[in-house]
């Protein structure tokens, strides 16, 4: 299984090698975040090592890689251009998983940094995919739109609640684009994916939110609201592939069936 010349893989290794030297830099030192066991419902448990110091918060992120081996050894399916996208998508959720859980690991502030960082960038790509599916390749649009979605975060410098502004941005705009993809080319098994997509948004940013007043409840007290938030986020991640690969193959078999049809009325 190799990304197709290898192309995916060093674009999304320079995005991220980007990403890491500027908050290694200190330019983003003053993001608010919240680093600390205390923000976390999940209680740790004592003699384990810190990387597994949640387990449950920490091992979910194996599902992330596990999310993007699997479309990744797909994306040999795909033709062209929808080949690149969706491999550079499955290695943005294979790159994930192990940021989010150096987070996890170290609570350190500039890992927690480029865990929100890359987490706009995810939601910038869903976007830039249906974009491509409605309008074809069109490489400066999605340079474009990556570059927005980079420079967004610096509304998290002006205000404590600027990253959680521009998250809400970015879903909004990626909702935006999935209905307009699905009105223009989806049909009821596509529609079917929509609904549980929006469905495990809603569980993402929820649980989150409310993830210490959840553990009041004894349902979410190993298992919190953050474990299921990030099983909430691999299932939209996952319904985001679905989505695109589902209407990417309506398009194409739609393109053949008419290029049948002029081919018929050529000979007749």
């Amino acid at each position: 299984m190799k990304p197709e010349d290898g192309v995916p893989v060093w674009h999304v290794a320079a995005g991220l090698a980007v990403c890491s030297a500027a908050v290694a830099s200190g330019a983003f030192d003053g993001v608010h975040t919240e680093v600390g066991y205390e923000y976390y419902a999940e209680p740790t448990v004592p003699g384990l090592p810190a990387v597994v110091a949640m387990p449950a918060n920490c091992l979910v992120n194996v599902a992330y890689v596990l999310l993007g081996w699997y479309w990744l050894s797909l994306a040999g399916r795909q033709r062209g251009r929808a080949r690149y996208l969706q491999e550079v998508f499955a290695l943005m959720a294979l790159a994930y998983g192990p940021v989010q859980w150096l987070r996890l690991w170290t609570q350190a502030h500039r890992a927690a940094v480029l865990d929100q960082w890359l987490t706009l960038l995810i939601f910038a790509w869903a976007a830039v995919w249906c974009h491509f599916l409605e309008h074809g390749w069109r490489p400066g649009t999605f340079l474009a739109l990556e570059a927005a979605s980079l420079a967004s975060y610096g509304l998290a410098l002006l205000h404590p609640q600027g990253f959680e502004l521009a998250l809400g941005g970015h879903i909004v705009a990626v909702v935006w684009k999935v209905f307009r993809a699905q009105r223009r080319l989806g049909d009821a098994t596509s529609a079917g994916i929509v609904a549980l997509g929006m469905v495990s948004c809603l569980g993402f940013v929820g649980l989150k939110l409310w993830d210490l007043e959840l553990a009041r409840w004894p349902l979410f007290r190993r298992l919190t609201g953050h474990f299921w938030s990030k099983i909430c986020d691999v299932s939209q991640f996952h319904c985001a592939f679905l989505f695109c690969v589902r209407l990417g193959s309506l398009q194409l078999f739609t393109n053949q069936r008419m290029g049948a049809a002029g081919g018929g009325d050529g000979g007749t």
